[in-house]
């Protein structure tokens, strides 16, 4: 059973949608950081005390208003924005980024869903930031933030932004517009910003709703902020997959050909790329060529890593 159900969530991992992955890293980091507190409390004979090497594992994987802390610990501004650790927080979270993470991929693309996500998280963690230091000139202690609320905020800004006349059926109220749910959530954290309960996390909300905002507003301008982060991405993965098979990352490849008449080499032109060598030729060629048309609008960068490696391996043959 155990088998059957890890190999179901590889499955969802492996095919499902952005905003499908990123749930589930959540779940993972919610599940291993609270796995990791029911043991060293049952290895501290349940005293009532949080165990100290808890704390020093959580706190190092989330926001701290020291500066030097910060200057030490810089992974925390993306670990932060994955770890929680009460149900309900990660619950509401994570239901509210389906809900509106799936909205944002429909209408500007799946590939903009987790630039969107990371640059929310971000920003709110910049609003924490401003917060902590407004605060230090009265209460001058060390705060602590995490969580994935700001950069659902911003996901659910942007949803908003998007297409404000969505309709979502909501309980005991029925269909509203999207625009309306999403005023609501900012208003609540706009007076939050004023109470004694999760400030510095209102702040965070705010900073996020902002980045949604903005990076909507952005596109439409025909700036796309999600193509610089997406490429630093797929060059992290190419490094990784680079470093598990043993090898240094190669620059991308070029296709050409030689030809003995002239003895030099140049690009490949249509007549020879459309030679047949065996049955499969065809489909091999067509591929190819779709993949060379690609490079020549959007340039190699805009490959997928399949695309990078069936550019790679037709460039040996």
């Amino acid at each position: 059973m155990v088998d059957s159900i890890w190999d179901d969530i590889k499955r969802e991992y492996r095919y499902g949608n952005m905003v499908t992955r990123i749930i589930f890293v959540n779940i993972a980091v919610f599940l291993l950081i609270n796995i990791l507190w029911v043991v060293l409390r049952i290895a501290d004979n349940w005293s009532d005390t949080t165990p100290k090497l808890y704390l020093i594992i959580r706190d190092g994987l989330a926001l701290s208003s020291d500066p030097w802390f910060m200057i030490t610990h810089p992974w925390t501004l993306i670990t932060s924005m994955f770890l929680h650790e009460g149900f309900w927080h990660i619950l509401f979270n994570m239901l509210m980024f389906f809900w509106f993470g799936r909205i944002v991929g429909d209408f500007i693309g799946n590939h903009r869903v987790l630039p969107l996500y990371l640059l929310g998280g971000l920003m709110g963690a910049l609003a924490f930031f401003v917060y902590a230091g407004l605060r230090y000139f009265d209460a001058p202690t060390v705060a602590t933030a995490w969580g994935a609320s700001a950069a659902v905020m911003a996901t659910v800004v942007a949803a908003g932004v998007i297409s404000p006349d969505y309709i979502m059926r909501v309980i005991l109220l029925g269909d509203v517009k999207l625009k309306y749910i999403v005023a609501v959530f900012i208003l609540v954290d706009i007076i939050g910003m004023g109470g004694t309960d999760n400030t510095g996390g209102h702040f965070g909300h705010i900073g996020g709703a902002l980045m949604g905002w903005l990076f909507v507003w952005q596109l439409r301008r025909g700036n796309d902020w999600s193509a610089p982060i997406n490429k630093w991405i797929n060059q992290l993965i190419s490094l990784g997959k680079a470093l598990r098979e043993g090898r240094l990352p190669r620059k991308g490849p070029k296709v050409v050909y030689r030809n003995p008449s002239r003895g030099g080499t140049q690009q490949a032109p249509p007549s020879a790329r459309q030679q047949q060598s065996h049955p499969d030729a065809s489909s091999h060629q067509e591929r190819l060529d779709a993949i060379l048309d690609k490079i020549k609008v959007l340039g190699y960068d805009s490959l997928s890593t399949e695309e990078k490696e069936f550019l790679f391996n037709a460039s040996k043959r």
